[in-house]
């Protein structure tokens, strides 16, 4: 099986956005503070601390505009993090939940049909390693089981 990487939303990125600009839908990061949740930040990949302020906003992981360009919201730390490195080790935002979507897409940023499933997160690296190993899938995605938000991508080690 191939080795895989788990990893975060760029560093570049994610400084724009929590220096105020425009999300997936054109609107700026709502900026609010955490009071119970383990609110999932995709760049550090950690959970943000009760009476911290993150930001929620519109987030679509794909180059461009298409059919299968899915865009929901996400949680950033409002204040600079550190980008989590990436690693075969499942990032720590991933034990808030038993199990996750687990999703290859094609070179072509679409969903390759009959991929995608609910996963247990232990099994995650795994079952993203298996689907790596098809030559159609360019990368996987992990998306919350309950609400299709986007968490991370892996890609091939």
């Amino acid at each position: 099986m191939p080795k895989t990487r788990f990893v975060a939303l760029p560093t570049e990125t994610v400084r724009a956005l929590q220096a105020g600009a425009a999300d997936a839908y054109g609107l700026p990061p709502e900026r609010r503070v955490a009071s119970g949740g383990g609110l999932p930040c995709r760049h550090c990949l950690r959970p943000i601390a009760d009476g911290e302020a993150y930001l929620t906003l519109a987030y679509r992981p794909f180059p461009a505009l298409q059919p299968y360009a899915e865009t929901g919201p996400i949680f950033l730390h409002a204040e600079p993090c550190e980008r989590a490195s990436e690693s075969e080790a499942i990032p720590e935002i991933l034990f808030g939940s038993p199990d996750y979507i687990v999703r290859g897409y094609g070179g072509d940023d679409r969903i390759v049909y009959g991929t995608g499933g609910v996963t247990p997160t232990a099994r995650i690296p795994a079952r993203a390693a298996e689907l790596l190993e098809r030559p159609d899938i360019a990368y996987v995605h992990v998306r919350s089981a309950r609400n299709n938000c986007f968490q991370m991508r892996i890609d091939r080690g």
